[in-house]
């Protein structure tokens, strides 16, 4: 049964799976359960459309509640409402304290307490209190059903989030269709999508397969599946054996992080090795893959021992080149040898065999060229490998040509101001800020490699007949890797840019310690317009002009949370910057739950300190380093304001963590974003070249035109043909050709 995947399906395609059922029309009580199954859904912010709830009206009502009760617990972990969000001043964002004031407080409550007198009079006489060693410092002070008491309820408003849910296909239909286009994507997912696609792919192994797996996760996800199923692995690569190694040992398949293998069983020894054995036969160059993870597979291979198996020799060869007792020169070896020794031309020629890294590789090549013919054998390699290159790596060097500067002095001002710094994030989102060294690339070649790639994009894309476009989504960065983003609700990818309407801008963040005390910082840092620092709201800073910090929370056991609450129309400056501290305990990656997110709301809509109805964005904070930066907001020129997205994470210090102590850093990675050019679903709408292209506005209430259309949007409208192609972030890597 598929049942247990069905929130995997509405988390990724905002589609409930039609529930079977035989129709009851006439005793009218599924129509009641389904009227309420959608008042519910309101109230955190969702809503059945209007086929879904008439689907449901006409089933059991048994049936509805059944379904009613699992989504319901599915979209309320999707927006955060699945826990309770507490505040440590009751009243918040009202009668927020003075930051002065509330430490006074706290210390005369520790004097007047019999237990802490004389340690914090001790401390009083050496010129230093810790808040920490205050017993009413830190920990709430009154009950979450208190804190519900005291805050009157929210009022409705037009602007609110509602996420339309749409009506499935059968379950196993939906469950299929999914795996399919998560195991088939042409970018790497994110690590909430590899997890789902692992649970999808176990249930899913006897069943329809992609045509292709391009990414090699995923490779090693779905080969992890058949293997416990007894089917034949997929392997092309001696790497896919390690991928799928550290997929049975629950390790990183991107192999970014080294794991640590888990014994394994006979069986599974003989197929690993039989496995290697065949892909090194079949190709004897692909052991030079082996020294790229030397360590690693060494690792492996004591825990397979090879030597068991002596009909595998090919097997065996691989170990031998990972001890070092077998020489097996690397690609990569080979091209820095070329280059080295100034031969660009005889690196153009071995990189030719590989066309994905000789366009990696294209930098670097046109600054080593020192004439004009090894100018042209690397442009021309260029023509020749572009047909047979993946189609994000054509994506990503398009934006990073666009970013980078030319010697044509012709281009003045239009060409892209050559940055101070350059700014780098690996998969996990861990980003660090380096000088750019780079000389400027040659004018000529950095124009014909944009215009070829622009048609070679262009050539592969889609024409559709009718592309019908929300103006919200042409801003949005292109997801050229799912590690550019992160697991939640209304997230878009690193560099893109959406609009933020509303009077009040509230972040949250949510945590929950697994074992030791475990202390998170909201902080907010507000920048002018070349990013010196105007002010910041954080635990030291409860109240400024802009808005007010809802206090700081020491201790997480049963989860803690702190807010920020900012009015847009008072900040100063032009950059809002949330972030969160680690100031103690345990890290991102070491906390049972942690989530960020903002919500929109006016004055006047009162509420809670948390309404799951405001949310407009949250997502999960499962990355390296001490400092999260999720997002920041930039005021454009005509004075609005837009989320620009991160999801960076930065080393920070080992522990005390603080908004004061980052702002140099922060700044600069902030500049680096904010000022490089992200391709976007603009640049790809603009190559497909519709016969008619529509932006329409959801939000206007406009009726969609009455035949098949290619829509592409922040969500899916309802009265679209169903034969329309529908693009919205959740399946957003589509639009990334292969």
């Amino acid at each position: 049964m598929a049942q247990h995947l069905e929130p995997l399906v509405v988390r990724h395609t905002h589609r409930i799976p039609v529930p079977t059922g035989t129709p009851v029309p006439t005793d009218g009580q599924g129509a009641d359960a389904a009227r309420q199954f959608d008042a519910a859904l309101m109230s955190v912010g969702f809503k059945l459309s209007a086929g879904l709830l008439q689907h449901l009206s006409e089933l059991p009502a048994a049936t509805v509640v059944d379904t009613a009760t699992r989504t319901l617990d599915t979209v309320r972990a999707m927006v955060g409402d699945h826990v309770a969000h507490n505040a440590y001043f009751i009243d918040f964002p009202a009668n927020v304290p003075d930051t002065f004031a509330f430490w006074t407080q706290c210390i005369a409550e520790a004097l007047a307490d019999d237990a802490t007198r004389e340690n914090t009079i001790a401390r009083l006489d050496s010129g230093v209190v810790d808040l920490l060693t205050l017993p009413t410092y830190g920990n709430y002070r009154h009950t979450y059903a208190e804190l519900l008491a005291a805050h009157d309820e929210l009022i409705a408003a037009a602007g609110d989030r509602m996420t339309v849910l749409h009506p499935g296909g059968p379950l196993d239909d939906e469950v299929t269709a999914l795996y399919l286009a998560l195991a088939g994507s042409t970018t790497p997912l994110g690590e909430e999508a590899l997890a789902d696609l692992r649970a999808l792919a176990a249930h899913c192994v006897n069943g329809p397969q992609p045509e292709a797996i391009p990414v090699r996760e995923n490779l090693a996800v779905v080969n992890l599946a058949r293997l416990d199923a007894g089917a034949d692995l997929l392997l092309d690569t001696a790497t896919d054996v390690l991928r799928l190694a550290c997929a049975l040992s629950d390790g990183d398949v991107t192999l970014a992080e080294p794991t640590r293998f888990r014994s394994f069983s006979r069986r599974v020894r003989r197929t690993l090795l039989t496995g290697l054995d065949a892909v090194i036969a079949a190709s004897p160059a692909k052991l030079a893959d082996i020294t790229a993870h030397r360590e690693q597979f060494k690792r492996l291979g004591e825990r397979l021992h090879p030597h068991e198996y002596p009909r595998l020799p090919h097997a065996a060869d691989a170990f031998a080149v990972a001890r070092g007792e077998q020489e097996a020169r690397s690609f990569e070896s080979r091209v820095e040898e070329l280059l080295r020794a100034d031969d660009v031309t005889g690196a153009v020629r071995v990189l030719a065999s590989a066309p994905g890294k000789l366009f990696r590789a294209l930098d670097r090549l046109l600054c080593a060229c020192r004439t004009q013919d090894e100018l042209d054998t690397v442009v021309s390699a260029a023509e020749r490998g572009a047909p047979n290159t993946a189609g994000r790596v054509l994506l990503s060097v398009r934006e990073h040509l666009h970013n980078r500067t030319d010697d044509d002095p012709a281009r003045g001002s239009t060409d892209p101001a050559p940055p101070a710094r350059r700014v780098f994030a690996n998969r996990l989102g861990r980003a660090w800020v380096t000088g750019d060294t780079r000389p400027p690339l040659p004018a000529a070649e950095r124009k014909h490699l944009i215009d070829l790639l622009d048609a070679e994009l262009r050539r592969r894309l889609p024409t559709p007949e009718h592309l019908l476009i929300d103006p919200a989504v042409l801003d949005v960065a292109l997801p050229l890797s799912g590690k550019a983003t992160a697991a939640g609700i209304g997230v878009l990818p690193r560099g893109s840019l959406s609009p933020v309407d509303g009077e009040l801008l509230r972040f949250f963040v949510y945590w929950k310690q697994t074992g030791r005390t475990t202390d998170f910082d909201l902080s907010a840092l507000l920048l002018d317009d070349t990013y010196e620092t105007v002010t910041w709201l954080s635990y030291t800073q409860l109240s400024q002009v802009e808005g007010e910090h809802s206090g700081d929370i020491t201790d997480a056991p049963d989860g803690a949370c702190e807010f920020i609450n900012l009015r847009l129309g008072a900040v100063r400056g032009s950059y809002i910057v949330p972030q969160v501290n680690v100031f103690s305990g345990e890290g991102f990656e070491q906390v049972e739950e942690s989530f960020f997110g903002y919500m929109l709301r006016e004055a006047e809509q009162q509420g809670l300190p948390f309404e799951p109805r405001t949310v407009r964005m949250k997502s999960d904070l499962r990355g390296p380093g001490k400092v999260a930066l999720p997002l920041a907001f930039v005021r454009t020129p005509d004075g609005r304001w837009h989320a620009k997205w991160l999801h960076l994470y930065l080393q920070g210090d080992p522990e005390a963590n603080r908004v004061e102590g980052n702002r140099v850093s922060v700044a600069t990675l902030l500049r680096g974003i904010v000022e490089r050019d992200h391709l976007t679903v603009r640049y790809l709408a603009d190559l497909m070249g519709a016969a008619t292209t529509t932006l329409w506005n959801t939000a206007a209430g406009a009726t969609p035109p009455p035949g098949p259309v290619t829509y592409v949007g922040l969500e899916r409208p309802e009265g679209l043909h169903p034969d329309s192609v529908v693009i919205t972030p959740e399946n957003l890597r589509d639009l990334i050709p292969a």
